[in-house]
């Protein structure tokens, strides 16, 4: 059961965390949110925090309309896990030489690889073709951008992604990532939000970031084609980074097996049925927890993080959080911790201790295991991860 209600214009919204604990910014939003004429539902999850438009960590399923501030500007950012055959006693004592080796292997920031990459696995060489080919179907204000966007798949990007190697409570090995659909998702992103904010049925929003395309209209049906692509090519660059991952464990460890991976999106839109109605669901900060469906959940780069069972909660429309979530700002984490707060909280964790990663300390996120707690009706945890290596762009 949610463990709070908001009253809204249109529905009530569900929420899986008390509402003193949501800042007041996050609380507009989704009263603005719950009081769209088009919103069916709206859940919560325990990571909610404000964002642009509509809040990080909302589930939103709507009758014939989409928000592409719903589903944010990383079109289909996600996270991935994979189980390794190794044991935490395998590694060496140090890790600072697989931690290099991962940088030059996987771009971080604003750097791409210099041409594309070309997995071991045939069946994804496949499926980069395709999608690369698809690149010119999108939107012509993003026509300049093809050549970047396929040298950056493969890459991690900056903020709050990551690349870590953990190790879980029965002391086996896991890597694990946390990435989205790079510039060109932000550039497709942005074209949408700008174009939707311009018709007609949005003007009278009370927040024009909530602007909404309408099912059976020309500009619904781009941006479906372009969030799409994006989607699926932020699932394919997940796997790619897996490719490269693998290939340095191998060089590291020529014995290491992997298991398949756990890989889920965080920010998209998906066509589903609950309570009956068929509705356009988007994931804002948020996953779906289908019955047995496994998801992953982090905290930061010095907390725990989760692989986990869906419950099938219908309250939740089947989700659930995708993280810890922040409980501060970028800034306002800079303004209160130190370079020496940062190399305390992530003692033990072989990562990069600077002011360029600050804003990324773990003390700017709510603590997981409250996270946890406050969704335990949503998922089951199937593994506890404790991380030992951190790459941050």
């Amino acid at each position: 059961m949610s463990l709070a209600r908001l009253r809204g214009g249109t529905v009530d919204v569900r929420l899986w965390t008390p509402v003193d604990q949501v800042e007041s910014q996050a609380l507009t939003q989704l009263r603005n949110i719950a009081s769209l004429p088009w919103v069916a539902h709206v859940a919560v999850m325990p990571d909610v925090h404000f964002g642009k438009g509509t809040t990080v960590g909302s589930v939103i399923g709507m009758r014939g309309a989409v928000s592409p501030a719903a589903v944010g500007v990383d079109i289909g950012c996600g996270m991935g896990a994979v189980r390794t055959s190794l044991a935490a006693a395998d590694l060496p004592e140090s890790l600072r030489g697989l931690r290099s080796d991962l940088e030059d292997a996987i771009p971080v920031g604003f750097d791409s690889h210099d041409a594309l990459v070309k997995p071991r696995a045939p069946r994804l060489g496949a499926e980069v073709r395709e999608l690369l080919a698809g690149f010119d179907d999108l939107d012509p204000a993003v026509k300049d951008l093809g050549s970047r966007a396929a040298k950056q798949l493969g890459t991690l990007g900056g903020g709050n992604h990551f690349i870590e190697l953990c190790v879980d409570s029965e002391q086996r090995v896991w890597l694990m990532l946390h990435s989205g659909s790079r510039n060109i998702g932000k550039s497709l992103a942005e074209v949408h939000m700008t174009r939707a904010k311009k018709l007609k049925h949005n003007r009278a929003l009370v927040d024009p970031d909530l602007a909404v395309f309408l099912a059976g209209t020309e500009e619904m049906a781009a941006y479906r084609r372009d969030l799409d692509w994006a989607q699926r090519y932020a699932m394919i660059n997940r796997r790619l980074m897996f490719d490269l991952y693998m290939q340095v464990m191998r060089r590291h460890f020529p014995q290491v097996r992997f298991d398949e991976p756990v890989l889920c999106h965080h920010n998209y839109v998906a066509e589903e049925t609950h309570h009956g109605e068929e509705l356009l669901v988007t994931r804002k900060g948020a996953i779906s927890a289908r019955a047995g469906q496994l998801g992953v959940i982090p905290g930061s780069m010095g907390t725990r993080s989760y692989v986990v069972r869906g419950l099938g909660n219908p309250e939740s429309l089947h989700s659930a959080s995708h993280g810890a979530g922040r409980k501060m700002s970028r800034g306002e984490a800079k303004r209160q911790f130190s370079v020496k707060d940062l190399a305390e909280q992530t003692a033990g964790v072989e990562c990069r201790k600077d002011g360029g990663v600050l804003d990324e300390i773990p003390g700017a996120y709510k603590p997981i295991e409250q996270v946890m707690e406050y969704q335990k009706d949503l998922v089951e945890i199937v593994a506890e991860l404790k991380q030992l290596l951190c790459v941050k762009g």
